[in-house]
């Protein structure tokens, strides 16, 4: 069965589109960017932030560390605060942790966001360990965040790596498992195209949070 369940927050537990759109849009502004077509928005919901700043905007790696700064700005304050928790995700968390399971956030957005919003909307109670990306960028792959979160975990052994799973709704959730040999689960609920999980390889897949939650207990 796997003992430590590594989650991702965006699109995961929590549905925080609305926060980061509202914060994307507020960064393009500033650079004169009016694209407001959903499939360009929603390609910044997950990715490390620089990253999507180069991959989407053509961004040269300072200028997408100015970007996320921008965003940073109406995030720190209002946009992380536009958010929820999806409904069962707390009730998943608790059933998990009743059962035993050792329960790690790895998410790539900055940790001192994370941890305002986890304590905000009642998550923080059932997570032991929870782990984000850094604000300077030293720790933003998402691999790098697994292992950050694997460490914490005590986690050091390819052997005790087969009673973890990562679970995530993106593409870069899966491939962060797959270059840290973990298997993973694909959150469907979230905000990956249709499709998407299943190409990035994801171990398994369940459609819905109470899916999700019997599938965990019960593996």
């Amino acid at each position: 069965m796997y003992q430590t369940l590594l989650f991702d927050l965006d699109g995961t537990l929590t549905d925080s589109k609305e926060g980061i759109i509202n914060c994307v849009i507020y960064a393009l502004n500033y650079y004169g960017i009016t694209n407001r077509s959903d499939s360009f928005l929603n390609q910044f919901i997950g990715p490390p932030l620089t990253q999507s700043f180069q991959q989407f905007c053509g961004f040269d790696e300072e200028k997408a560390k100015e970007a996320a700064a921008k965003y940073r700005e109406r995030f720190s304050t209002i946009g992380l605060f536009e958010n929820r928790p999806y409904e069962g995700a707390v009730d998943m968390l608790r059933e998990l942790k009743q059962a035993g399971k050792t329960i790690a956030l790895a998410t790539s957005k900055p940790e001192v966001f994370m941890k305002k919003i986890i304590a905000r909307y009642g998550l923080a109670p059932y997570i032991d360990h929870p782990v984000g990306a850094t604000l300077d960028d030293s720790r933003s792959k998402k691999s790098d965040v697994i292992l950050e979160a694997l460490r914490q975990c005590g986690i050091t052994t390819e052997e005790q790596k087969k009673n973890c799973l990562m679970i995530g709704d993106r593409f870069h959730d899966i491939r962060g498992a797959k270059e840290t040999n973990l298997d993973s689960l694909g959150c469907a609920w979230g905000y990956a195209k249709e499709g998407e999980l299943k190409e990035a390889g994801a171990t398994y897949i369940c459609e819905t949070i109470k899916e999700a939650t019997n599938f965990l207990l019960s593996h």
